[in-house]
């Protein structure tokens, strides 16, 4: 069975996959406009939510180290059937989508505030809830489907490379995160906190998938 791609995937397939540098020139006037239009709180993240996503992606990122250690060439490639991904494909399909994830994010605070951006704070708890779950799949955009284009090596360099500029990201930023939103087909907006919040939780959600894998009867040994 193929994987489940979370909405923000589906949205961020039509942009460019190269990710976008951390170190982004601060621009006042768009901070400024983002804090006063729409409602009176503060848009950006609060310590908490900071520290969270700072978690979560330590969290996603051990997980999937973990069940791929040590696999061999066959464990790697191997497909439970012939319409379900290996554990290869599982982590390039992984690598794709958080590429366009993050870039949908950074794109997103280049535009005008949403002034009704208080709207999607409801939002960010149903994502925790819903992403992990994969009671409910559906196929991958083919943007980011998994085409056996990248070698085992290049793709864990190529995760780790990513990770550390999204983990740089939540970090340090302080741009006003909620206050800019990208529209998603199964959620209506959300803002660019809950586009982040999205990249640990669909990998904790595709970790669960390796599990799956190696899990197989006819896994090799």
């Amino acid at each position: 069975m193929k994987k489940l791609i979370t909405c923000g995937s589906m949205i961020a397939a039509s942009l460019v996959v190269t990710l976008p540098p951390v170190a982004r020139a601060q621009s006042p006037t768009l901070e400024r406009t983002a804090l006063v239009q729409g409602p009176s709180g503060d848009p950006r993240m609060t310590a908490a939510e900071r520290t969270e996503l700072i978690e979560l992606l330590a969290k996603s990122e051990g997980e999937m180290m973990q069940y791929i250690t040590g696999l061999t060439d066959a464990q790697w490639s191997f497909k439970p059937g012939p319409d379900r991904w290996s554990v290869g494909e599982v982590v390039e399909h992984i690598v794709l989508a958080e590429a366009l994830m993050f870039e949908l994010a950074i794109k997103s605070l280049d535009g005008q505030a949403n002034a009704k951006w208080d709207e999607t704070l409801r939002k960010t708890a149903i994502l925790r809830a819903a992403l992990p779950n994969r009671s409910r799949r559906v196929d991958a955009p083919a943007a980011i489907q998994p085409k056996q284009a990248m070698t085992r090596d290049a793709a864990l360099a190529r995760f780790k490379e990513q990770r550390a500029r999204i983990g740089a990201f939540a970090k340090d930023t302080d741009k006003p995160l909620k206050a800019h939103t990208a529209p998603n087909p199964f959620f209506g907006d959300l803002n660019a906190h809950q586009w982040l919040l999205y990249v640990p939780l669909h990998t904790i959600r595709h970790n669960q998938q390796i599990a799956e894998v190696k899990a197989t009867p006819t896994f090799p040994k």
